[in-house]
């Protein structure tokens, strides 16, 4: 269960004092099933897994949500092929073709009529509220998604009040002064991986992966003036990531220094193993949190 991707939100630590009836809330916007005549479904779903009982799952001021989805999957080729085939029959029969809004009336009419026999696709996006240091991260790289669990979150109790982040420092400036050799947060070092681009627009773009950071080959395209925008960076040797300049955390991955913590401990089925997991997902993500904020100094953006 380990998240993959990961696209912040700050909130005012003062919020865990409202989240008391945090599961009762999510019950009420829980996960219905997609509607014959409808796209998509969204709702809440118990993060420990179906069988579970609470809809949240909780350990200190860490806190794990799960909303769920279900979408109707209707390609755009199928809807076009029977609009295209009613087009043809109507034109033979009544010795005319349709016009602009008729046209549009008769796809919406074949939508209908397609959507109930449309396979559906379960999806679900979870994320972890920390209480202690205000923020929500949603394993995900995209803002939309994200931005839609918070929504949904938002929705569900009234009043959320999170927004995504900025940084007062130039992420850019300073991912590409760690590459060039200036000293990193205490407990980062340099990955392997990095994009590079030339500030002017339409410049060019340098991808690096599974390569030494501090190869010369890197250090001329720093002289050259091009900048990092991705960056993999390594927390502690527990925790491998890229960082991008616009904040998202990419390619998260539990090294063999906090996984080992996990063989010392001992699960009786799979709930225990998802409570170990989480636990000590939650505390690396504290830590990581607490040394970017403190090397970007990171604030809530406008909304």
């Amino acid at each position: 269960m380990f998240f993959r991707n990961l696209t912040f939100f700050r909130f005012p630590t003062s919020l865990g004092k409202t989240l008391d009836d945090l599961d009762a809330r999510l019950e009420e916007c829980r996960l219905k099933p997609v509607g014959p005549s409808e796209l998509m479904s969204r709702g809440f779903i118990p993060p420990m897994g179906r069988d579970a009982q609470l809809m949240s799952h909780r350990i200190g001021d860490a806190i794990w949500v799960t909303l769920g989805g279900e979408d109707r999957l209707l390609p755009s080729a199928v809807v076009n092929d029977q609009l295209g085939r009613k087009l043809a029959e109507i034109e033979e029969k009544e010795g005319r073709r349709l016009g602009g809004r008729a046209r549009k009336r008769l796809k919406e009419d074949v939508v209908m009529e397609l959507l109930p026999r449309a396979f559906v696709r379960p999806v679900r996006c979870s994320a972890t509220l920390d209480l202690g240091h205000g923020f929500i991260a949603v394993d995900t790289s995209s803002r939309k998604t994200a931005e839609n669990l918070v929504s949904e979150l938002r929705h569900a109790l009234g009043s959320f009040p999170a927004l995504p982040l900025n940084a007062e420092t130039s992420v850019r400036a300073l991912m590409t002064g760690w590459l060039a050799g200036e000293p990193l947060p205490g407990g980062l070092s340099l990955g392997d991986e990095c994009e590079l681009k030339d500030p002017v627009d339409g410049g060019g773009v340098v991808r690096c992966s599974r390569h030494e950071l501090q190869a010369e080959e890197i250090r001329r395209h720093l002289e050259a003036g091009k900048q990092a925008t991705r960056l993999a960076l390594v927390l502690d040797d527990h925790v491998g990531f890229v960082l991008g300049e616009d904040l998202v955390i990419r390619k998260l991955k539990f090294l063999d220094g906090a996984v080992d913590q996990l063989e010392g401990t001992e699960t009786d089925g799979v709930h225990a193993e998802l409570d170990a997991r989480y636990a000590l997902m939650a505390g690396e993500l504290k830590r990581l949190f607490a040394v970017l904020d403190g090397a970007l100094k990171f604030s809530a953006a406008d909304a």
